[in-house]
């Protein structure tokens, strides 16, 4: 049983009751949900089985339905307390499954909700669901549940704030792990003794661990690099409890700081410090990047810019800690209107803004409450050099 069911029953009911709210709205007999983080929302299954399909069969009245491989039945037996278990042979798919599970609902099924946007409803998986009912209209659902998710309850805020103490210890595990002649492998597997000896599980994302000749990529990890004097090591890296994620990124130097490096540390923080004045209930996330850019550019910057300050966390499945396969950000074109309970990854970061210039990068778990921004992960922001 997953420590959320463990611990907070009652929550199941009222997402259901919410989702079910929503559906008496829009007039939808059922709906099918085949995001991970949905169905994990919603059920507590908690499990890396997520990479063949699953769908959640929510009728308006009645039983829901979990379907997915039947090799599940034991996890699902073990975990899932809201909802009722039909697996499928490997030769079949789960549209199989859900499509018999829905036509068993009745002739009066008409109206569907689906999420066709989730990473977990390829489309070939959809046209088998719409050939097997035929007369039913379908609609598009996607984000509903997701929205719902981005307030966190009282229970779910204690889960970040566990998972931010494992970040905490993992990225002080990676940054003891860091000297001149040590390997970006040897960093990683210090961060993730840590992080499980902390009491995390499995993050959405692994650590992103770089040095100085891969700072520019994005989406990568460690390698067998050799750390020498004057590199750059980038970090991020989140702990995961309960599967709710708390990320901490800061960027670590070899053997010395480089030149200019402390003066763009000095607007990196300004500009963080920027962005929690300015997280409030009720402001809107352009509200808030433009806090940030505006510390930037007046630190003489202007022409610098980028795609988010932020972006909410919470709930995340491999291969991915953003919650799914998009990313809620604090954007410059974003209205999202911000509420209390909102738990954001805020980084800061000047990253190659000048030739001669030195890089920094911060970011750190940030819950909004009623009298505004708690930073939830502790790691000091000062400039590291690692001898």
């Amino acid at each position: 049983m997953s420590e959320l069911l463990a611990t907070t029953g009652q929550e199941y009911d009222a997402r259901l009751g919410a989702l079910r709210a929503f559906m008496l709205e829009r007039r939808l007999d059922a709906v099918l949900l085949s995001s991970p983080e949905n169905i994990f929302y919603l059920t507590g299954l908690d499990h890396w089985g997520y990479f063949a399909p699953h769908m959640l069969v929510v009728p308006l009245q009645g039983e829901v339905v979990l379907v997915t491989r039947a090799m599940e039945r034991v996890t699902i037996a073990n975990q899932v307390r809201n909802a009722r278990f039909e697996g499928h042979a490997d030769h079949e798919t789960v549209a199989d499954v859900a499509g018999r599970v829905l036509r068993a609902l009745g002739t009066g099924l008409r109206e569907i909700g689906s999420e066709q946007w989730s990473s977990g409803l390829p489309d070939g998986l959809a046209k088998a669901l719409a050939r097997q009912l035929p007369e039913a209209r379908w609609h598009d659902i996607s984000g509903q549940v997701d929205r719902s998710r981005l307030v966190k309850s009282p229970a779910e805020q204690l889960f970040v704030r566990a998972a931010a103490q494992v970040s905490d210890a993992a990225m002080a595990a990676a940054v003891a792990a860091i000297r001149p002649g040590a390997t970006e492998r040897q960093v990683a597997a210090a961060c993730h003794k840590a992080m499980i000896e902390a009491g995390g599980t499995f993050p959405g994302f692994g650590p992103f661990i770089r040095s100085t000749r891969r700072l520019g990529e994005e989406h990568t990890t460690w390698s067998d690099a050799v750390l020498e004097e004057g590199d750059a090591v980038f970090l991020e890296l989140s702990g995961c409890v309960a599967r709710y994620h708390a990320p901490l990124g800061r960027l670590v130097h070899v053997g010395r700081l480089p030149e200019g490096t402390a003066e763009m540390a000095a607007v990196c923080r300004e500009a963080f410090a920027a962005v929690l004045a300015a997280l409030k209930p009720g402001a809107l996330a352009r509200e808030v990047y433009a806090a940030w850019q505006g510390v930037v550019d007046r630190a003489g910057f202007a022409h610098y810019r980028r795609h988010h300050c932020g972006y909410l966390v919470g709930i995340g499945v491999p291969p991915s800690w953003t919650g799914g396969n998009c990313v809620t950000g604090l954007r410059a074109d974003s209205d999202l209107e911000l509420r209390s309970g909102m738990t954001f990854h805020i980084l800061s970061w000047l990253m190659g803004v000048r030739e001669g210039l030195g890089d920094y990068f911060v970011s750190d778990t940030v819950l909004l409450g009623e009298s505004g921004a708690e930073v939830l992960t502790r790691t000091p922001t000062l400039p590291c050099v690692r001898q």
